[in-house]
């Protein structure tokens, strides 16, 4: 068959000059950043463990392609950007990658790395998040008095065939609906689940499954639980309250909370009538739903605008002022929005394959090319002006770096592009992940 893809581009002059381009450069990478991840990597120790946890029913013989290599591999493909795995089969070719990966031949292709993803399975998908646990815990360089879970779900559209895709009426679409769980920062769950659910289930048993493995390291600290209205069920602040873990949660509107709370979203409806201002009022109340076995705390946030009355309400165990506990606490829980970005920044939603393991393993997989993105902001960047950066500005900045690769017996150079205008700011990041 005829290659009918030019080889040689022509651009329009330049000073009477001809502009040319081809694909012939040799030992040239777009990502010399690679070996930012690469360090923070073997600070961690990410990879290492992540293989380790893995089962590998080839041949040990027949291996060209270890399962750390696969790790790292997809882990940094991900966080340079590269979505596909048939991006991989050029990919496999650059010098700047290989030494990523820490070979100096041919990487794997995207039929390798197919195979290595389809052998996921449910033991190892708890083996990970045991892992990612592990790196939560030996973050901490003394044990936290306070830690806050968050607890968010998020559709996952899906435009195939996959296994357990069901149509969910709320996101309108075919769709899975993971699970996140987060600290700050970083995460501590990323599962998996069908959307014919409710968005609630199991969230009960990772709850449990996380006070147990921090309060084995840490006996004393104080543990909060917080989440959307979806998350507001009677048995899980029970067993909150029993097991001396706080909780602010939301909690869905209704007509008795409405009856209730009359008096300050009156206060608010006629303070917005005399001023013209918007205005926001807090009160709280003592409530029990029908299917409570107590009376808990209501937090009331009246709130009245041109566009009417919009009242939230909010159940807690935690002691302080109502607006206070609000604003700094619960509303601080929108930040983990911001992190559940993150990963669609590194294509957590890329779940096409047709089996289910595989595609837990994928969101996974992009999940831990995360914390690697996450190490480098939190060890590399704080205090400097990318100290609150999102994935995709450090991976422009500091990983997507031109540089001309030289590689003989003793060494490999990196000549990084000498025009980047984030030289310092790379050079402080190395520093500071080096050591420590």
């Amino acid at each position: 068959m005829t290659d009918c893809t030019p080889r040689l581009f022509e651009f329009p002059a330049c000073k009477r000059r001809k502009v040319e381009a081809e694909f012939s450069g040799g030992d040239v990478t777009s990502d010399g950043g690679i070996l930012l991840l690469r360090q923070v990597d073997r600070r961690l120790g990410l990879s290492s463990r992540i293989a380790l946890s893995l089962k590998d029913s080839r041949d040990p013989n027949k291996l060209t392609h270890s399962t750390i290599d696969l790790v790292r591999q997809r882990l940094f493909g991900l966080a340079l950007g590269y979505e596909d795995l048939n991006d991989h089969q050029m990919l496999r070719y650059d010098p700047g990658f290989q030494t990523g990966v820490d070979r100096e031949q041919v990487l794997a292709g995207s039929s390798t790395l197919c195979r290595f993803e389809n052998a996921m399975d449910r033991e190892i998908f708890w083996s990970l998040h045991n892992i990612m646990v592990d790196q939560f815990i030996a973050s901490h360089a003394t044990p936290p008095e306070e830690l806050i879970l968050d607890f968010d779900a998020t559709d996952d559209p899906v435009h195939g065939k996959q296994e357990y895709r069901f149509f969910h009426g709320y996101y309108d679409s075919y769709c899975f609906l993971p699970l996140y769980v987060f600290c700050g920062d970083q995460p501590l769950v990323s599962y998996l689940r069908p959307s014919n659910i409710d968005a609630m289930k199991h969230s009960g048993a990772m709850l449990k499954w996380l006070v147990r493995r921090l309060r084995d390291v840490w006996p004393q600290v104080r543990i909060i639980f917080r989440g959307d209205s979806g998350f507001c069920r009677h048995w899980l602040l029970g067993w909150c309250e029993r097991n001396d873990v706080g909780y602010i949660v939301g909690i869905a509107r209704n007509v008795r909370l409405q009856r209730l709370s009359c008096d300050v979203i009156g206060q608010a409806a006629q303070e917005f009538k005399l001023t013209g201002e918007k205005q926001r009022l807090f009160g709280e109340l003592n409530y029990a739903a029908s299917s409570w076995k107590r009376e808990r705390r209501i937090i009331i946030r009246a709130e009245h605008s041109e566009k009417g009355e919009n009242p939230r309400f909010v159940v807690t165990n935690l002691e302080g002022k109502a607006g206070i506990l609000y604003d700094r606490i619960y509303c601080a829980r929108g930040e983990m929005e911001n992190r559940i970005k993150e990963q669609l920044q590194l294509f957590a939603d890329r779940t096409s394959c047709h089996n289910w393991w595989p595609n837990q393993f994928r969101l996974l997989l992009s999940t831990f090319a995360y914390m690697l993105l996450e190490a480098i902001r939190r060890l590399g960047l704080a205090g400097t002006e990318m100290a609150h950066a999102q994935c995709t500005t450090i991976r422009l900045r500091l990983l997507k770096i031109g540089a001309i690769v030289l590689r003989n017996t003793r060494r490999v150079r990196f000549l990084l592009s000498s025009a980047c205008p984030y030289q310092d700011l790379f050079a402080k990041v190395y520093l500071r992940i080096s050591t420590g």
